[in-house]
This record gives C-alpha cells, structure tokens and sequence, in this order.
C-alpha cells in the first residue's frame, strides 16, 4: 500500500520498501500515519523525533484528494506527536516548485530558513522550512 503510494507520489524520489521497512520498525523515534478515505489508503505522513528537533520525514496525498483537508490534518497530527516526543522545533524539506505544499507549511507557521540546490533527483531545489514549537500554541492554523 505505502509503496504504491510513494510511487504515485513521488516517481522521481520514490523511497525503496526496504527503507519504508527501516523506517517503520523504528518507533522509539519515528511515527508514521495514513490517512483512509472509504477504506482505501490516500496519502501518508512521517515524523522523526530525536530530542529536542523533529523532522517531517515525508508526507503527501493522491492528488484527487487534495483540498479536503486531510494534509492539513495529517500535519496536524505531526505536529502534536512532536510535541508529544519533546520536541520544539520541526525541520521538513520541501520542493521549491510545489506552491501548494509550502503555502500548507507557512499556514502551519513555518518559515524558509534555507535552500539546498538540486536536492532532488531531478534537480529542483528544496526549501528547508522551520517551525518552533516553544510558542505554547496549537498546531491547527
């Protein structure tokens, strides 16, 4: 299912199995959600904690159920196990032509703090967006 997912997704970035596998098995640091509409898997999310710093290790929905919601519920989420797991501040790196992904980030109080050039697989540069969790206010926007 996440597989499927990730390729649809990402083509380009697509993440091996193998390291979805990894990821999953390690809870004591990361946390992985998937979002079900009718009962089918449309999108997913990650978060790694280690300390005080989370990262958004990945997140998306099919594109065809864009727009209800569920990002921003999925966000969310990671935000409120960040805080859960100690954290206070989330790092995430997003693509520097995906408008909509960074307006969802900078709804959600992240700032671009950096750009790593050609960090993707084709080329296109990444944000790399910060939000501080230290401000003592809720995650929803």
């Amino acid at each position: 299912m996440i597989g499927r997912l990730e390729n649809e997704l990402f083509p380009t970035d697509a993440w091996p199995l193998e390291m979805f596998y990894a990821e999953f098995s390690r809870t004591d640091t990361r946390r992985y959600i998937v979002a079900e509409v009718d009962g089918r898997a449309v999108g997913y999310a990650g978060v790694m904690v280690i300390d005080t710093t989370a990262d958004i290790q990945t997140i998306g929905v099919l594109p065809r159920f864009e727009g209800q919601g569920i990002g921003r519920a999925m966000l969310t989420e990671l935000l409120d196990e960040a805080r859960r797991r100690g954290a206070d501040n989330v790092m995430l790196e997003v693509r520097a032509d995906n408008p909509r992904a960074q307006q969802l980030y900078t709804r959600f109080g992240f700032e671009k703090i950096h750009t790593r050039k050609t960090y993707y697989r084709d080329g296109v540069d990444a944000w790399v967006m910060r939000r501080v969790l230290s401000d003592g206010g809720g995650t929803t926007p």
